[in-house]
């Protein structure tokens, strides 16, 4: 075991190691249904939906699945935006003893057939708005049963008859499916199914909750295995790192997407293990989270930045009181200092960096929230069980303090490995340490700094450069709203330094400006010899900006221009 000395910056608030039931993620449910039966577990557009009617729900939705010939182990995907239907069906799916699969509801066809085919899934439950997609994909996948829902489908009268007309509207068509053969109607399906507990074997260590995708920004995504054991240990870490919230107090906002694993877990697990109210929105859109915000008064915030920033940028943004949030962890990419400060002094409340992965379920480290040995620029300490280290790059031979390498981890919320990728995973997991593929240093007091990932590191004339670096710096101009930088091919450097602007409206700034901005607070290796001003950045759904896109669009840019030449 390494020496650990972030527990020394621990402040007394948080236990160095916690005791985990061993019970399955949808106990929590089973407890909450009984000691909160009538409180209020979801809030979504209007509507609220007790404990009592969430616990129900999913135990008719999981007999329902187990009509359907639904076994223990058999995989079931979930391909919908923050509603009630996604809670039930995840919830459902693990009482039938089921896995489930969350599937980005933005894929296309290609990518949901791959999903289904490589996940082996026996059903979905998807919007109606997708069935095409999905019926195109069907018979080339193991898919046997479709259950489709409606967003009206849980809206308040009169807004559930209001919602088809916007929808058409929105999309340019409607669609209809009818309770027949494979194709299922959720509505029909809460009235066939019995709200009756089933009893399925279970194994806390080994058996897997879900198959959590990871991004597919690199390669084709994989299918990572997070057991009961993985999801409680890290909802509980995330509890114990918050120990201000009162356990049936708090209201969790749930903006980020489930199907992401920072939203499964610090929303749609952590709210029910705390029997918090969840106020869900299925999709970002900053005036309805700054106006739900300020009527639903959320306490949790669990965020990425561009959603911080999102809200921070609207014109409007003084008109609406925030002051109810308390705390806000970010995640799945850098977050600024300039917006952390900023949100804070605006809410009152704390905003911290957080790091993880997919293959962590997904937190492993975080800043303090409330004590104020925090740390600008550190995504913080390793989290209760966890270990963390600096090995070499490709090697477990562990750094000295101050130098950079290759983040490792280790601890009860690692993963069981990737799904049908035994290879991978022994590529992945060494002697119970998660390789990370993320660079970065520890300093002396146990505060670990992510530099970048191995494979975003640039190269230019024998220089190590690190994007995150020059995008701090970068984010600290005024007239910029979202930045990337990415290294593109050059002939003599092998690779250069590329920036991709976008800026805040009313805002101009010219490429000699930001050059000018940048020499200042940069090495001159290290500044950017390219600027492209940009209206938006591409993203995942979860905010996280694809530098791997704009790369790509680079490289094409480049055969075209020798095509030509």
């Amino acid at each position: 075991m390494t020496a650990k000395p972030w527990l020394s910056q621990y402040p007394p608030e948080i236990p160095h190691n916690l005791s985990y039931e061993s019970k399955p993620v949808q106990e929590y449910l089973t407890r909450a249904n009984q000691e909160y039966p009538e409180k209020v577990a979801i809030h979504f557009l209007g509507r609220d939906m007790t404990y009592r009617e969430l616990y129900e729900s999913s135990l008719k939705f999981a007999n329902y699945l187990r009509s359907l010939g639904i076994q223990t182990g058999d995989r079931v995907a979930i391909m919908l935006p923050n509603c009630p239907q996604n809670v039930i069906g995840y919830y459902g799916i693990l009482y039938a003893g089921g896995i489930v699969v969350q599937t980005n509801p933005l894929y296309t066809e290609r990518e949901i057939a791959y999903q289904m085919k490589d996940s082996g899934a026996k059903a979905i439950l998807s919007l109606d708005i997708l069935y095409p997609r999905i019926s195109k994909v069907v018979k080339e996948t193991s898919l046997e049963n479709v259950i489709i829902t409606g967003i009206k489908d849980y809206l308040p009268f009169p807004k559930n008859l209001v919602y088809p007309f916007i929808q058409k509207k929105q999309y340019g068509f409607s669609v209809k499916v009818e309770h027949s053969g494979t194709n299922h109607l959720f509505t029909e399906v809460l009235k066939i199914g019995k709200a009756e507990k089933i009893d399925v074997p279970f194994d806390f260590e080994e058996d897997v909750a879900i198959l959590q995708y990871t991004g597919g920004t690199t390669g084709f995504p994989k299918g990572v295995m997070l057991s009961h054991k993985n999801l409680i240990a890290n909802a509980s870490m995330c509890d114990a790192w918050l120990y201000q919230s009162k356990k049936g107090e708090g209201t969790i906002l749930g903006i980020l997407p489930f199907f992401h694993v920072y939203g499964m877990t610090t929303v749609l697990i952590l709210s029910v293990m705390l029997g918090n109210r969840m106020v869900l929105l299925p999709k970002f859109d900053a005036e309805t989270a700054l106006k739900t915000i300020d009527k639903q008064k959320p306490t949790l915030f669990p965020g990425a930045p561009t959603i911080y920033i999102g809200l921070l940028n609207h014109p409007d943004i003084a008109k609406y009181d925030l002051s109810s949030i308390t705390a806000c962890l970010s995640g799945s990419a850098p977050l600024p200092i300039e917006v952390q400060e900023k949100f804070e002094r605006i809410t009152g409340g704390k905003l911290v960096e957080g790091y993880g992965l997919t293959e962590s379920s997904p937190v492993t480290h975080a800043n303090f929230v409330w004590a104020k040995n925090r740390v600008k620029g550190s995504v913080g300490v390793p989290w209760p069980d966890t270990d963390a280290a600096i090995f070499q790059v490709d090697s477990t031979e562990p750094l000295p303090a101050g130098e950079i390498g290759e983040i490792c981890v280790r601890g009860p919320q690692i993963m069981k490995g990737y799904w049908n990728r035994p290879d991978e995973t022994e590529n992945t997991l060494r002697d119970g340490w998660l390789l990370t593929g993320d660079l970065g240093y520890m300093n002396e007091k146990g505060y670990f700094f992510v530099v970048d990932r191995k494979k975003d590191m640039i190269i230019a004339g024998g220089f190590n450069i690190y994007p995150r670096e020059i995008e701090e710096v970068l984010y600290e101009h005024p007239a910029i709203q979202e930045c990337v930088v990415a290294g593109i091919p050059d002939p003599y450097r092998g690779e250069t330094v590329k920036a991709y602007i976008v800026l805040k409206e009313g805002e101009n700034v010219s490429e000699e400006d930001l050059n000018t901005f940048c020499r200042e607070h940069l090495a001159a290796f290290k500044v950017p010899r390219f600027y492209e001003f940009k209206k938006e950045l591409p993203k995942t759904a979860v905010g996280k900006i694809l530098r791997r896109t704009l790369i790509e669009e680079e490289k094409e840019k480049n055969k075209e221009a020798i095509a030509t030449s």
